[in-house]
This record gives structure tokens, sequence and C-alpha cells, in this order.
């Protein structure tokens, strides 16, 4: 088993760079997108729109196909069973699991308290205990349980390149307090998931990766702290996660890199905005994924290199999605006008032909975004790419 990762040129702040994830299944040249294929597809774009647009990896999700794993297993891992056939990842389904309970971002946790469990899955909270998460499956209301092991016994049966380990998620609202104390689990479920994951991270036939995930909120001795403490034990790689104000995300991510092993590669969690984007690959990420271009495409807001476009007041308009995008649906000739009367057209098929368009388009938009960095960098032009972008997308 080789080296897992190499960068290739690094910015002169010493923490971003571009490089080349090697996995069982193709290499990953970054920075990229890892496209969300949550059920191991993505929305309304087949395995050979993937290739298409150029992307490299798909991210799916170990909580939404764990009753699915056995299957997965027998077809010979994700890639295979998926029909993608390249580099893939798979979340822990900690996020999930804690989210379940009162919402995205308004996770409810607590401590074990005698009769405290049937009262919480009654109102379908997540309780953390130190072994794991107890909650209540949202689609046939059945108690169910996750912890380390469990996460990673799932997830090496998937059988996707790269895992997670299980984390605890703290909402922004989670005192400091709390946050010491979540930490500090988490960094105990990190253990457990190495140790694991090492008894079966090789059982489908090829080897499987396993990232530490960085928690902490946004304070700084937390994050420097666990990334001292993670970045010491035997992770291959690692996911930089949390709930924060998006002003804080560069120094969050500074934080963490300059503590963390630099020949390792690092994955940012959920975000995809161009700012969020850049801000990432200065401060050492190298993988990303979010379901944002997808889903705004759904809904009407198209990317385009001067900002977002809202279909809906695009009737009649005979403009260009964006003159340079040089994705399917741009080259098929498709202007505002015609996009918008697909998606209002009444017409199942219809709409599933927009819902595929505007698909393609956001999602080869974030595709390109990060090819281009890659070429920025190799010409020693980052900072002014990004300069020239930012102010051109966001118009200021």
């Amino acid at each position: 088993m080789g080296t897992m990762f190499e960068a290739e040129k690094t910015l002169s702040n010493g923490l971003g760079r571009i490089g080349v994830i090697h996995t069982a299944h193709g290499d990953i040249k970054t920075p990229a997108f890892m496209v969300v294929g949550t059920h191991g597809k993505v929305k309304f774009l087949s395995m050979d729109d993937l290739s298409d647009l150029g992307a490299q990896a798909m991210l799916s999700n170990g909580y939404h196909l764990r009753r699915k794993a056995a299957e997965i297993t027998a077809a010979g891992g994700l890639a295979k069973w998926s029909g993608w056939n390249g580099p893939t990842l798979t979340d822990s389904g900690g996020f999930q699991v804690m989210s379940l309970g009162s919402g995205m971002g308004k996770v409810v946790s607590m401590r074990r308290k005698p009769g405290l469990a049937n009262a919480a899955h009654k109102d379908r909270l997540a309780i953390v205990t130190e072994k794991g998460v107890d909650f209540v499956d949202p689609f046939d209301k059945s108690p169910d349980f996750i912890g380390p092991e469990e996460s990673m016994r799932i997830q090496c049966q998937i059988g996707s390149d790269i895992h997670m380990a299980f984390d605890e998620l703290t909402t922004i609202t989670d005192s400091y307090e709390y946050n010491v104390d979540a930490l500090a689990r988490t960094e105990r479920w990190a253990e457990r998931s190495l140790k694991e994951h090492k008894k079966h991270c090789d059982d489908l036939g090829y080897h499987q990766y396993l990232y530490g995930v960085l928690q902490g909120g946004r304070w700084e001795d937390l994050r420097r702290s666990t990334a001292r403490k993670l970045g010491a034990m035997d992770f291959d790689g690692y996911g930089l996660g949390g709930s924060f104000e998006k002003e804080a995300l560069g120094d969050i991510l500074r934080w963490c890199n300059e503590e963390l092993p630099f020949d390792k590669p690092k994955h940012l969690l959920g975000l995809s905005h161009p700012d969020d984007i850049f801000i990432g690959v200065e401060m050492g990420a190298d993988t990303f994924d979010c379901v944002a271009p997808m889903r705004e495409a759904r809904h009407g807001r198209i990317y385009t290199r001067d900002g977002n476009i809202n279909l809906r007041k695009c009737a009649g308009s005979d403009e260009p999605l964006d003159e340079s995008c040089d994705c399917l649906t741009c080259k098929a000739g498709l202007t505002r006008g015609k996009l918008r009367a697909l998606w209002k057209s009444g017409d199942e098929r219809l709409k599933e032909i927009f819902y595929n368009m505007a698909t393609v388009h956001n999602t080869r938009f974030i595709v390109r975004l990060m090819e281009e960095i890659r070429q920025s960098i190799l010409e020693d032009r980052f900072y002014e790419f990004r300069d020239e972008f930012l102010k051109r997308y966001y118009g200021k």
C-alpha cells in the first residue's frame, strides 16, 4: 500500500496546495469537489453525466445506506454497486442521527437519564451517550443506534474508498463547556473508530481509508488541541467539520491545518459557495462536498460567473445561462427563458429534463472552478485569480 496523498505545489502561506489522492478506484486531483450522491446516486444525474461534467469522486451517506450495506458488499462495494466505478467517500452518519430530533441545526444532545430514552424517542430526539447515539428512524419510527463501532462496520461493508470517523456534531448555540465535553467524547470515539476500522478496512479486497473528524466549534484552543490529538493518531486524512459562523471559516481552517500533518489530505465538510471554496483551498482543504449546487439548481437558482440568477425572473429571456460555461446544457444552447419554460411547463417529463440540465450546469460550474483553481496554483496566480473571480461573482 503506497502513499495516499502527494502534494504537488504549495501556496506561499504553507497551507494551501494542489496534489493527488490515490484510491483503489482511481486518483483524485486536488482541489476537488465530491458530488453528493446520498443514496449512491446523484439526483437527476446519470453516472455518464457525472463523467461528462468532470466529476472525480462521489460522496454518499453511510446513515442512509446502512440498511443496504449487505447488498452493497455482495455487489463488490459502493463503486461497483452504484455504477460510478470511481473514487467514493461515505460520511459516518453522525450528523444525520443527531439532527433527526428537531431539524437541521437544532440538534438536541443530552446525557442518558433513567426513563429519558423513551421520552426522547417519542419526540424523535437524538440522545448522545458515551456508547454512541440512540435515535428514532424517521421513516419507520423504529428505535435505532449508531456508535463508532457500528459506523465503521457499516462503512466498511459499503466499501467506499474513504470513510469518516464517528463524531459528535455540536450546534452553533452550544456553550464552550458543552463543546469541551463533546470534543473529548469525539476524541474517544476517534480512537474506537480507528480500532474497529482496522479490523475491516481490507474485507472487500481493496484498502479503505479512514479520516478523523475535527470538531471544536469556534474556539481556537479546542480546534488546535483536537488537531494535535487527532494528528498524532493513525488516520489517513481528516474531515474538517462543525457549526460556526461563516466569517470564522478561514481562522478555523488555519488553526486546524497549522497543527495537522501536512502530508495527509483534508476534506471540508458541507461547503461549496465560491468564497468558501477559495478560503478552504487557501487554508489547506483538498476536497469539498455540498448538496447546494444540485439543490439550488432544482429550485431555479442558476450559477453564473456574474453571480447567481433566479429563473423565476427570466421568462422569455434570450440570454445564455453563462457565456463562459462549457457544460452540456450551455453547449446545447439552452437560454434562461427556455430553461425556465421547461421548469414551469407543468409536464413532468419536461420538468425532469429541466432538473437534469440545471443540475448538470450548476455541478459543472463548481467542478470547473476547482479545475481553474488548481491551474491557477500551478501557474502561481492563485491570489490574482481569486480576486478577479470573486469580484465578478459577488459584484464587489
